[in-house]
């Protein structure tokens, strides 16, 4: 039977494209907050990092009710990086808001994120956000999105999709664009028309698969999901099904429902809902809670295989244990090992060294939001270049693909082109509006594109926007140049002296600044020619009776050129690590002593010849 008192739909969308603040809207006027209530913007983005870099991050779900029916509504992140946090919430929904921006129209990750509710058999609501915009072409953008349809293999029923016209920031939607309405309401109505109650039974086998893992400190972890058939109850005992056993006799400590953005305590729930549960010890993504006696487990949760890996090292640096709180091998491995009980997408490998961990995931700003998140809660670490993950087909070697779309000035083709060619790119569309910018779709190998984002943005000046999009695996296309440029690697332990700065100034552009203290192996710049140079950045000037000591005090220094977490590993070569505090963020190399350094150079090249 459907619970037609339910409804659960998710918010699908490319980055930007006004996800949240929908949400936020849909909060307001269900009633959830009070009138005068002060609420903040983007309340879903709950997270520091969501909040600074303007993107979800993780899956979040809440609840409204509307005419006396419950809507939980899951907001999904919009990047291909957390497409793992995409898949289970799918997981969860009967229907989805597929949002589209009506001046960029569908982009990269509306494709993704459309593909994948497509392949769930979802009916779609397609919102038309932001008509207000001065350069809103909406009768355009709404074909564009018939035409990703089509080329995405959409069933007839999912083609006949309704269409509704919205400025979230606002908070008004139209069924027609000059209806006058002053409100949410026709978008309340055409989710509860188009998206029908969940398909379920409250007499089968209770069957509540996990999909996502809270933590609260006075309850510990919480499991979160739907709850496909049948009840559960408090004080009584249950199957978990995990991978390769079943344990039972489990107890809820409490069971929870989920009202606005809070999580309400319940003796029972029932069927259809998402709902929570603390209490039970060792839960993983993907187990089931079942009878105690007859369990029936749920299909685990498969994701798309990782395509990315870094290596994450114990600290050894000399300044190591200056700023963290968790410093050791123990402490590494038990945050990465946590992080994958929640994150479906991340895996966490065993090297042959006890203090280095491979992570894998898919890209790389997922690493980099693990890595910014595990420095703001006290660790001290090191990780490598990131390296994309090959498989072996018929005694081939194939490595991941993307599809690059990009969108420039017209002037700055050229040498875009002439970076991604030399980078293994294939140029495989190009669109000139005749507007004065450009819209370029490459294919390309995904270690092509390690550490070209800032690069991409020195060459446009910042105009240019780049979306990427997995495209698959292709036979290894051999060796790709990366960095062409060397490093700058102090050659003593000190500090940074202004005198040595000086003299650096026609050998690079320098990332630290005066008085900052270096060690032996550590990168201080980038060097404007390729070739790593080994220099004396604590040299201080001899003062003689020729040259009063204050004449260098008119010098301007250029000022230092600083990166940001994402900057710096998409700067280092593979000989190179990021030193990683929660106080600073340093640059190495892997080995520090510059005579063993000159010794392997030589070797590799002998060993070419």
């Amino acid at each position: 039977m459907r619970k037609e008192s339910l409804r659960n739909i998710a918010i699908i969308a490319h980055v930007d494209h006004g996800k949240t603040t929908l949400v936020d809207g849909l909060l307001k006027q269900s009633g959830t907050f009070k009138a005068h209530q002060d609420v903040e913007e983007r309340v879903m983005d709950s997270m520091d990092l969501e909040k600074e870099r303007g993107i979800t991050i993780t899956a979040k779900n809440t609840a409204v009710f509307y005419d006396e029916i419950k809507i939980n509504i899951l907001d999904t992140p919009g990047h291909a990086d957390f497409g793992g946090e995409v898949e289970r919430s799918l997981n969860l929904v009967d229907g989805a808001l597929l949002l589209v921006d009506a001046s960029e129209g569908p982009l990269p990750q509306t494709r993704f994120v459309l593909k994948k509710a497509l392949e769930k058999g979802l009916p779609i609501i397609l919102v038309i956000n932001k008509i207000d915009r001065s350069d809103a072409r909406i009768s355009e953008v709404v074909d564009e999105v018939y035409d990703l349809f089509i080329d995405l293999d959409a069933t007839e029923e999912q083609i006949e999709f309704p269409i509704i016209y919205t400025n979230a920031k606002l908070g008004i939607a139209h069924e027609e664009l000059d209806s006058g309405s002053e409100d949410l309401t026709p978008l309340f109505k055409t989710i509860l028309s188009t998206i029908e109650g969940p398909k379920v039974s409250d007499d089968h086998v209770p069957q509540f698969l996990i999909t996502s893992l809270d933590y609260d400190s006075y309850v510990g972890q919480i499991a979160v999901g739907r709850l496909n058939n049948g009840r559960l109850t408090m004080n009584t005992s249950y199957s978990l099904c995990k991978v390769d056993e079943v344990r039972t006799g489990q107890k809820f400590s409490a069971l929870y429902t989920f009202q606005g953005l809070k999580k309400i305590p319940v003796e029972e729930v029932e069927s259809g809902d998402i709902i929570a549960f603390s209490g039970v010890d060792d839960i993983s993504i993907g187990d089931t809670v079942s009878h105690n006696e007859n369990p029936e487990a749920l299909p685990r949760i498969k994701v798309d295989e990782p395509t990315v890996s870094m290596l994450f090292y114990v600290n050894d640096s000399p300044f190591a244990g200056q700023d963290g709180k968790f410093l050791t091998t123990r402490h590494l491995s038990e945050r990465l090992n946590r992080e994958t009980l929640s994150n479906v997408s991340l895996q966490v490998m065993i090297t042959d060294r006890p203090n280095v961990f491979e992570v894998r995931g898919r890209g790389e700003l997922q690493m980099a939001i693990l890595i910014e998140t595990m420095r703001r809660e006290g660790y001290e670490f090191m990780v490598s270049k990131p390296q994309v993950i090959t498989k072996r087909e018929n005694d081939k070697v194939l490595e991941p693909m993307e599809k690059v779309f990009l969108d420039i000035p017209e002037e700055k083709v050229g040498i875009i082109t002439e970076k991604l060619s030399g980078r293994k790119g294939k140029m495989t569309n190009l669109q000139n509006h005749g507007t004065g910018r450009v819209n370029l779709e490459f294919s390309i190998p995904s270690r092509g594109l390690i550490g070209f984002r800032s690069q991409f943005m020195t060459d446009t000046q910042g105009a240019g926007i780049m979306n990427k999009l997995f495209d698959g695996y292709a036979p290894w296309f051999g060796p790709i140049p990366q960095r062409n440029s060397g490093a700058l690697v102090a050659d003593r332990n000190g500090k940074v002296t202004t005198y040595a700065c000086i003299g650096m100034v026609d050998r690079g552009e320098l990332f630290i600044t005066v008085g900052t203290d270096v060690y032996d192996g550590m990168i201080i710049g980038e060097r404007n020619r390729d070739g790593d140079l080994n220099i004396n950045i604590t040299r201080e000037k001899k003062l003689t009776n020729m040259r009063a000591s204050g004449s260098d005090n008119t010098v301007t220094l250029r000022p230092a050129k600083q990166l940001s977490l994402d900057q710096f590993i998409e700067f280092i070569a593979e000989d190179e690590l990021v030193e990683v505090t929660p106080e600073n963020l340093r640059l190495r190399k892997m080995e520090l002593d510059q005579n063993k350094r000159a010794s392997q150079k030589k070797k590799e090249k002998y060993a070419d010849q």
